[in-house]
């Protein structure tokens, strides 16, 4: 099982940018990829998937347009590019390899496993 560590979380006024990377502890290239937030008194929830390859992403529709998923696997690091971050996107941001029907596009939770211990996003009015 691929253990995953994120980093580059931080505290970022409203309107800017942000970019977190997710390490993982062995080659990952076969593994579909999400990250996922949680802010203080909510759920957890999807952001972003990538497929093994690249060829498909998908997004939520609250980041659709300002977040960018996207991995290089001869490093085997994923990244999430944040712009035009609001005070709502601050959370603990995760990410995740997809361990359950993996072959289409999943954003559901319990499909994933392996997560990493999180990275603080704070974004300041």
């Amino acid at each position: 099982q691929v253990e995953l560590v994120e980093s580059g979380g931080g505290l970022v006024q409203a309107g800017g940018s942000l970019r977190i990377s997710c390490a993982a502890s062995r080659p990952f290239h076969n593994y579909v990829m999400g990250w996922f937030r949680q802010a203080p008194g909510k759920e957890r929830e999807f952001v972003a998937y990538i497929d093994a390859l690249q060829r498909e992403t998908v997004y939520a529709d609250s980041v659709k347009g300002r977040f960018t998923i996207s991995r290089d696997n001869s490093k085997d690091t994923l990244y999430l590019q944040m712009d035009s971050l609001k005070p709502e996107d601050t959370a603990l941001y995760f990410c995740a390899a997809c361990v359950k029907d993996c072959m289409e596009f999943t954003g559901n939770l319990s499909h994933y496993g392996s997560w990493g211990q999180g990275t603080q996003v704070t974004v300041s009015t």
